[in-house]
């Protein structure tokens, strides 16, 4: 599938309108330039890396030394890229923005709203163009992956102009950064499979690649996938009460970097765990 690209879709969808409604469309454009809140719900999917819409008439498509053609539409051009997979996207895209969207396609012929999803889903499909060439030059991080490793690096170049610092001093904007950045420190790669249509555009890509720059190779790229990355005996060492003098020093260090003293003293103390229901516990429940 040409629309994937690591962890980035490439939609373009491509929708006649009626010629006597498009100034319609041309408006509702102005109105919601004119006045961003409108446009808050979309604006707030982080995952999504631009959305664009644009009115070709039926006269502006560029001829390329073909006859021109004779079109009844004008048509609307739907563009966007995004982290995830195609119906992440139009769920996300239908629960922010469904009056939007229905502003949006107004004019566009045979649109049958944003809600329900499924009409709309199908409308989409059938309009879509796939992308024939689709490059990305971070395909193992997202968006919200780029804009955390930007602000690391932002951060590490400020303690660099700071100059020359005690030790003391380093090693306090040091944690103070690390604490700052903890979302930012991950490292990128496939996500993991959201869908079976994702895995299998893995695997089509995997032997393009395989075909185009791998020669006399043995079978299919493999993503690499950390499905459990940390055992579970591991993650529940880490919280247990065995070490009460190194747990106590962690917090002084964080209250010393924070400027704040830590409130987990002040945290209601369990002494009993809680009751089982009796259904739980094998006796009939009432009702």
């Amino acid at each position: 599938m040409s629309n994937l690209a690591g962890k980035a879709y490439g939609m373009n969808v491509v929708t006649p309108m009626r010629p006597g409604v498009t100034w319609i469309n041309n408006f509702l454009f102005m109105m919601s330039r004119a006045l961003p809140s409108t446009l808050s719900g979309l604006l707030g999917l982080g995952f999504i890396h631009f959305a664009r819409w644009v009115i070709i008439r039926r006269g502006q498509w560029p001829q390329l030394g073909q006859p021109p053609a004779n079109l009844s539409n004008d048509y609307m051009l739907f563009c966007s890229n995004f982290n995830g997979t195609w119906d992440q996207y139009i769920d996300a895209f239908a629960d922010g923005i469904p009056g939007g969207l229905d502003l949006f396609w107004y004019s566009s012929t045979k649109y049958p709203n944003s809600i329900p999803i499924t009409p709309f889903k199908d409308y989409i499909r059938a309009n879509q163009v796939d992308t024939n060439y689709y490059y990305n030059a971070t395909p193992g991080s997202g968006q919200r992956d780029i804009k955390l490793a930007l602000k690391l690096s932002h951060d590490l170049a400020a303690i660099a102009r700071a100059g020359e610092q005690s030790d003391a001093a380093l090693a306090s904007a040091y944690e103070g950064l690390l604490i700052a950045n903890q979302g930012g420190l991950g490292a990128p790669g496939y996500a993991p499979v959201a869908s079976c249509d994702t895995a299998a555009a893995d695997r089509n890509r995997a032997d393009a690649e395989r075909g185009l720059w791998v020669e006399g190779g043995s079978g299919p790229i493999q993503a690499p996938r950390a499905l459990q990355p940390i055992a579970a005996d591991v993650v529940i060492a880490s919280i247990a009460n065995v070490d009460d003098a190194a747990k106590a020093a962690v917090r002084a260090t964080v209250a010393a970097t924070l400027g704040s003293a830590p409130h987990t003293d002040a945290a209601p103390k369990v002494t009993d765990p809680p009751p089982v229901p009796p259904a739980e516990n094998g006796e009939k429940a009432d009702g």
